[in-house]
C-alpha cells in the first residue's frame, strides 16, 4: 500500500485548485469537491435563461464539469429546449425512444428508465462515457432523476483531464497518438444482453486514446470500461494490460472523484466527453427513475485541434 501522493498528482491538483477563476454575476456556484462537481443556484430552469446567465453556466460547466441544479421543475419541453442551447441536435440512443405510459407518448429524444425491484441492472451501473461508440459522441447530457430513494442513488463523476495529468510522462508519451475501438455491442449486448434490430449491427468507432477538448484545448483521457475494447496500435495482450490499469486508474483514484446527491427535481449536466461517470446502485429494491436528454454537436473527438474533422 502507498501512503504518498504521486508527484504528477500533487502538481495537477494544485494547478487545478488555483487556477484564477472570474467571479459569477448572475448564478451562484459553489463547488461538490476540489476537482469536479458544482451546485449552481440563483436560476431557474423553466424560463428561458438570458445569455448572460446561460454563458455563466456554460463557464461553470467547462470549469466544473459537472452541475447540478436543484429544485427544479421543468417540463419535457423545456427540459429539451435547455438541452439545445449547448447544440443543435438532440440524441436519438440506439436502446430506444421512451414511452410515457398514459399519455401514450413517444419522444425519441427523451431517454428513460425506471429502476425498482424487479429490474435485472440500472443504466450506468459502470464507469463509462455515454455512447462513445457513435462516430460524434455525445457532448453534453442533461438528466432528471424524477424519483428518489430514500437514500443512495448517487452519481458519481471522474475528472479525465486530471486522469490525463495524473499518469507518468513516459504512459503519457506512449498512448499520445494511438487510438481505441469503441464498440456499442461490448455495452449493451455484452453488458445489457440486448440484441440491435434485425439487419443492423451496434456503432464502432475509433477515437484517440488522448483527446483534446474542442472548448478548452486540455487533453482528456478518452478510454472507458463499458465502451474502449481495444487500443489499434497494440497486441491484444498489450491492449488488455494498458485498458485495464487505465480502467482501474480512473475507478481507483478518488481525488478524481464526486458524489453527487440527487433529490426531488434537481437537474444534472455534464461535460460527457471529459468525464466518466457511474449510477452507484445501492438502493435496492426501492425505486430509481430518471430522464436524460443529450445533445450531440457533430464534432468528433480529436487528438489535436489542428487537425481536420475527418482526421480520426
Amino acid at each position: 500500500m502507498s501512503f504518498y501522493r504521486d508527484f504528477n498528482d500533487k502538481v495537477a491538483i494544485e494547478a487545478w485548485n488555483t487556477e484564477t477563476r472570474k467571479p459569477y454575476e448572475t448564478i451562484a456556484v459553489k463547488q461538490l469537491a476540489p476537482t469536479i462537481g458544482a451546485e449552481i443556484s440563483g436560476v431557474d430552469l423553466s424560463k428561458d435563461l438570458s445569455d448572460a446567465q446561460f454563458a455563466e453556466v456554460r463557464r461553470a460547466l467547462d470549469e466544473n464539469l459537472a452541475v447540478i441544479f436543484r429544485d427544479q421543475n421543468i417540463s419535457k419541453e423545456a427540459h429539451k429546449k435547455l438541452a439545445l442551447r449547448f447544440g443543435t441536435t438532440l440524441h436519438k440512443h440506439e436502446l430506444g425512444a421512451s414511452r410515457f405510459k398514459g399519455a401514450g407518448e413517444f419522444d425519441p429524444e427523451v431517454l428513460s428508465w425506471k429502476t425498482g425491484r424487479d429490474s435485472r441492472f440500472t443504466a450506468g451501473d459502470g464507469w463509462h462515457t455515454d455512447v462513445s461508440c457513435d462516430p460524434s459522441p455525445i457532448a453534453y447530457s442533461l438528466l432528471r432523476v424524477t424519483k428518489t430513494p430514500p437514500v443512495g442513488g448517487d452519481t458519481s463523476f471522474a475528472n479525465m483531464y486530471l486522469a490525463y495529468e495524473f499518469l507518468s510522462d513516459p504512459l503519457k508519451s506512449l498512448l499520445d497518438g494511438l487510438t481505441a475501438v469503441h464498440d456499442g455491442s461490448l455495452a449493451w449486448t455484452a453488458g445489457y444482453g440486448a440484441q440491435p434490430n434485425p439487419g443492423k449491427t451496434y456503432p464502432q468507432t475509433e477515437h484517440p486514446v488522448i483527446a483534446t477538448h474542442p472548448r478548452t484545448g486540455r487533453k482528456y483521457l478518452y478510454v472507458n470500461a463499458s465502451f474502449t475494447s481495444h487500443i489499434v496500435q497494440l497486441t491484444r495482450k498489450e491492449s488488455d494490460a494498458i485498458l485495464d490499469l487505465l480502467n482501474r486508474h480512473v475507478e481507483s483514484q478518488l481525488a478524481l472523484h464526486a458524489r453527487i446527491h440527487w433529490s426531488d427535481n434537481a437537474l444534472v449536466i455534464w461535460d460527457n466527453w471529459a468525464t466518466q461517470h457511474h449510477a452507484i446502485w445501492d438502493y435496492y429494491p426501492e425505486e430509481r427513475w430518471g430522464e436524460r436528454v443529450s445533445v450531440v454537436t457533430g464534432e468528433i473527438p480529436r487528438a489535436r485541434l489542428d487537425l481536420p474533422q475527418a482526421a480520426e
